[in-house]
């Protein structure tokens, strides 16, 4: 049991379950936070839960590691996106560096420049993403102690959404 700054106490049995941290957003309540990378449709690869006081740079290259592989009709099977597209949050060279390590292209957004990079045309489709995961209301707001229960709906939700979009009727989800 480790017992934070607060008073509160982190662990297996307390209340507010494992993958939480103080929220610096809301008064610094515990909560936890979803990473999502997706592709160019929405349709999400990989799914992460941190605590919500993780910074999302530091989930970016564990996130990208956790693409399963993708599955061709033939030849040699792909492992890795051609390209990662993130905004500013994500510019540290670190990332670009690691990312150029797995053969991929980083087009991040700089800190510190003009709005208008043109990434923005792909960043609503990551919150669409998120708008599908949160119509499953079990995922809406976090309920369950433990945080093992948590990721398994993510990942069933996550699977839904790609059946959905292999049927066929990925268009027919309301937002």
């Amino acid at each position: 049991m480790v017992t934070s700054s607060g008073g509160r106490q982190f662990g297996s049995r307390s209340f507010w379950g494992q993958k939480t941290g103080p929220n610096p957003t809301d008064r610094a309540k515990l909560g936890s936070k979803r990473h999502v990378i997706c592709d160019g449709h929405g349709v999400p690869l990989a799914v992460q839960l941190t605590g919500a006081n993780r910074n999302d740079s530091q989930q970016a290259l564990s996130l990208v590691d956790a693409i399963p592989r993708f599955q061709g009709e033939g030849g040699r099977p792909r492992c890795r996106p051609d390209c990662v597209c993130g905004d500013r949050g994500y510019d540290a060279e670190a990332i670009r560096e690691g990312l150029r390590d797995r053969r991929i292209i980083p087009f991040l957004a700089k800190r510190n420049t003009e709005h208008g990079s043109g990434l923005g045309r792909w960043r609503w489709v990551v919150e669409r993403t998120f708008a599908w995961l949160n119509q499953f209301r079990r995922l809406r707001v976090r309920y369950e102690k433990r945080a093992d229960i948590h990721e398994a709906f993510l990942s069933l939700a996550s699977a839904l959404i790609c059946w959905r979009f292999l049927r066929g009727d990925w268009l027919l989800v309301e937002v």
